[in-house]
């Protein structure tokens, strides 16, 4: 049937926290139709190159249709009786804190709030963390410390708003697309200024006024600074200040210490002093650059400790500002689903607060003291503390740090579940249980974003074989654990209400999180819901906090914290002499389950790598497209070498996107320390310590194929293509029969071949055939192979003639590397323009190729390119 006709749904992006609304309609085939919603506020019809990708990720590809036991299948009624009956025991022989769950920002609301609920009100513990533990945890302890509870005090709006924006941590431009056009849009209109503070030059550096290229974790003394000189300046603002405590002793700490741990410049330092200083409305947006570190709280509250003295908070265009990095932090944050949290804000160690909500929910019991944060947990996992885990819609065993150990501990512990829309993920493959969940697209319920709008996310597709929805799972896990009334649900719906209904006994002990006004909405409105800040009562809808000078300590008053800079945990030396910063890659998400579906979103950067100086290349003997071995006192990896001035001499940084199912040589969380930040229990990701050499490859290889690969070799990435897939591979030890090698490669034992093989020069090409129709191929070198990768890639499948050539015919154009994903722009292409055309700005490339007119994100590549083709054409 064809789903043209079909009307649209609104729901909600399930990629990053700014929470953009899409327009969802089936295509007829499974599959759907994306665009932005154009009546969203969050993005106003704009979506990044993932959200536009968002119909290729759908479907029954590695989907997970029924529940597995000892990787059989089984049915539900089997499998969530085992569930039940392992936690059961767990509990009966070992306590209540013998079990955990890790869960995921991936949740929906309603789903977060089962598994709190479950957890803290019934088994009566409080482990149950989450994974937007390794990326905000700082801001919720940060928030909590100044302000008295985890409040955002601003919105979206305040960017377009802002005179500055300084960005601290954070690749807006990559990581948060939707919200970066919006500062560019801004910049436009108004002549916004933008500063970037990071060590590596980033794509969000492109459109800045102001680069600071500061040391790894030297972030607080920069705000120190900042903080005095805003009182040289005589720029505080001393009525607001009658709202706060803690200035004189803030002052004498900021004081205390000089910038020379920055590695700034006096200039730099004094040039950012004065343009934040000279501008009221001044946004300071801040992400994983400040979270993850052992001293993340610190920086965030030297950040807010500037904007309190100044007063710049709550009001238009100005205040501190955390984005998230999931869909749904901010829900689970709202839900208690934090080890040391209880839903809607209140406190597990309050008293009052935990007798309300264990009364609310007639719960029998109620942990008195925190529970085990994410790092912790999976201590106690490995030390035999756990014995029953239920991991649901994330994958620690690649994401948390030192991942190994986290892999071999997940892999021991007596009774493991896993809930996912896949089986073969790095953790789900060591499950004794695997649960199969609705997924995007499936499910229905809410999510907040980063600036507290409340969104519907809306079932479109039906769920697959017997995928149900993660609300449906835990409840009934905790009925058949002796709860039935308890966790008796039907509906989302049902759930959001009970949920609103708590937070208004929050509202009475004067939390912020007061949703009450939405307690009796019916099944109708909340189908219906619209986007909707938060807080919602009789007295309160949306807007900002803290402009009137409220705040949510007991004597209403903020706090300004006294923090001193801090090294990070790891210290160089001549053994690890780099310090390693990981992040986040433009098109792909989190271990790449749902984005590496995408064959356009896979063209852009095809495999992992190292960022590393020029220097340090030079001295290491490292060229352009050579492998590197890395090695930390926690792990080891081998990555491609990108050569290039954004990392500072002694610095190197890597993706965190692959895994043992796309390259297993890069799970790069694996050389990271479980170092901690002692009040958020957030690890310390941005400042690992390793050694880099090269990697002495007897062989490089790339290989193209119409189905996928077995690949063993030392070094070996996996990407998807249109046509199947592409893959990057590397052996420490020589091969003496390709034929037989590439054989086992692409499983095909049979299919004709042709050879192109030269045993002296160490080269090999390989086709397999079906008839006309090219099955495989696999070029190999004694060096990184020159062929013309994103060509070969599109051409299994088809009736490809010379393929062993490894370039494109004459009279075919090769585009080259994707630079814009979401039109599909190659390099090659972009050039040719730039060259023939004359075009001289970004804006023009847009007009004749429409790259960088959707998203943005590729809007700085663009503009180095059209750098780079002048340069040369200037200098020839």
């Amino acid at each position: 049937m064809d789903g043209s006709a079909a009307p649209e749904v609104r729901s909600t992006c399930p990629y990053c926290g700014v929470g953009c609304g899409v327009l969802l309609r089936p295509d007829g085939a499974g599959g759907l139709t994306v665009r932005g919603d154009p009546d969203h506020p969050a993005n106003r019809g704009r979506l990044c190159s993932k959200g536009s990708a968002l119909g290729e990720t759908v479907g029954l590809e590695r989907r997970l249709l029924a529940p597995l036991i000892g990787g059989q299948t089984a049915d539900w009624e089997t499998a969530l009786q085992l569930v039940a009956d392992g936690f059961n025991q767990a509990i009966d022989q070992h306590g209540p804190d013998s079990v955990a769950f890790y869960v995921s920002g991936q949740l929906l609301t309603e789903d977060y709030y089962i598994a709190n609920k479950l957890m803290k009100g019934f088994i009566g513990s409080a482990n149950i963390d989450t994974n937007s533990r390794l990326c905000m945890a700082s801001t919720v302890a940060g928030h909590r410390r100044a302000f008295g509870t985890d409040t955002v005090p601003g919105t979206y709006d305040d960017i377009e708003e802002a005179d500055l924006v300084v960005l601290v941590g954070s690749n807006l431009a990559w990581c948060h697309p939707v919200l970066y056009q919006r500062l560019l849009a801004a910049r436009k209109a108004r002549g916004t200024r933008i500063v970037v503070i990071d060590p590596r030059r980033t794509a969000s550096c492109d459109g800045a006024d102001l680069h600071l290229a500061l040391e790894p974790g030297s972030d607080v003394a920069l705000f120190n600074r900042l903080f005095a000189e805003i009182y040289e300046a005589g720029a505080i603002d001393a009525a607001f200040l009658l709202n706060t405590e803690g200035f004189d002793d803030t002052l004498r700490q900021a004081w205390c210490n000089g910038v020379e741990a920055t590695g700034l410049s006096p200039e730099e330092v004094a040039e950012f002093c004065r343009l934040w200083i000279c501008t009221e409305k001044v946004v300071t947006i801040f992400s994983q650059g400040v979270n993850q570190s052992t001293s993340g709280t610190d920086k965030v509250n030297a950040i807010i400790n500037c904007h309190l003295a100044t007063g710049r908070i709550g009001r238009p265009g100005m205040g501190p500002f955390s984005v998230t990095g999931q869909p749904n932090a901010m829900g689970g944050r709202e839900v208690g689903g934090l080890a040391n949290m209880l839903a809607c804000h209140l406190e597990l160690e309050n008293p009052d607060h935990r007798a309300a909500v264990r009364g609310f929910w007639d719960a029998p019991a109620m942990p008195e003291a925190a529970g085990l944060k994410a790092v912790d947990m999976f201590r106690a996992v490995a030390d035999g503390r756990i014995k029953a885990l239920w991991i649901i819609h994330t994958n620690p065993a690649v994401t948390l740090p030192e991942a190994d150990a986290v892999r071999e501990a997940i892999a021991r512990c007596p009774f493991t579940v896993v809930s996912d829309v896949s089986a073969t993920t790095d953790t789900a493959r060591l499950a004794d249980v695997v649960l199969p969940a609705a997924a995007w697209g499936e499910k229905d319920g809410t999510v907040t974003n980063s600036d507290r709008t409340i969104s519907r996310q809306r079932a479109i597709l039906p769920p697959p074989g017997l995928a149900r929805p993660d609300w449906a799972i835990l409840a009934e896990v905790g009925q058949r654990m002796g709860w039935r009334r308890a966790f008796d649900y039907q509906t989302p719906a049902e759930i959001f209400r009970e949920y609103a209904a708590l937070s208004g006994v929050a509202g009475r002990f004067g939390r912020d999180f007061d949703i009450s006004g939405l307690s009796d909405i019916d099944d109708t409105a909340y189908a219906a819901l619209p986007p909707t800040r938060w807080p919602v009562t009789a007295a309160r809808s949306g807007g900002r906090f803290f402009g009137d000078g409220r705040f949510f300590h007991d004597d209403g008053k903020a706090r300004l914290l006294p923090v001193a800079p801090r090294a990070p945990a790891a210290r160089t030396e001549p053994r690890y002499p780099f310090r390693l910063n990981t992040g986040r890659v433009r098109d792909q998400w989190h271990t790449m389950t749902r984005t590496g579906l995408s064959p356009r979103l896979s063209a852009h950067l095809a495999e992992p790598f190292l960022e590393i100086h020029p220097e340090d290349a030079l001295r290491l003997g490292l060229a352009p497209a050579d492998l590197a071995e890395l090695t930390s006192p926690t792990g080891r990896a081998i990555l491609r070498v990108r050569i290039t001035d954004a990392v500072r001499p002694g610095q190197v940084f890597a993706p965190m996107h692959w895994t043992a199912e796309t390259a297993p040589s890069a799970r790069i969380d694996a050389l990271v320390a479980a170092a901690t930040d002692p009040v958020s229990g957030q690890p310390e990701s941005k400042a690992a310590v390793v050694a880099v050499a090269p990697f002495r490859a007897a062989w490089y290889g790339f290989a193209v194929s119409s189905r996928e690969l077995d690949c063993t070799a030392d070094y070996w990435a996996l990407a998807r293509t249109a046509g199947g897939y592409r893959a990057e591979l590397a052996g420490a030890v020589p091969v003496d029969d390709w034929e037989a090698a590439a054989r086992a490669l692409f499983r095909l034992p049979d299919a004709p071949v042709t050879t192109l093989l030269d045993a002296r020069r160490g080269t090999a090409r390989l086709a397999f055939h079906d008839g006309d129709r090219l099955l495989a191929a696999l070029f190999v070198a004694p060096q990184p192979v020159a062929v013309m990768r994103d060509y070969l890639a599109t051409l299994p499948g088809t009736a490809a003639a010379n393929v062993l050539i490894g370039r494109t015919p004459a009279d075919v154009p090769d585009p080259g590397p994707v630079v814009c994903s979401c039109f599909g722009v190659g390099l090659n292409t972009l050039i040719e323009a730039i060259e023939t055309n004359g075009l001289v700005s970004v804006e023009a490339v847009g007009e004749s190729l429409r790259a960088g007119t959707n998203c943005g994100s590729c809007r700085p590549e663009i503009a180095d390119l059209i750098a780079r083709v002048h340069r040369r054409e200037a200098a020839e």
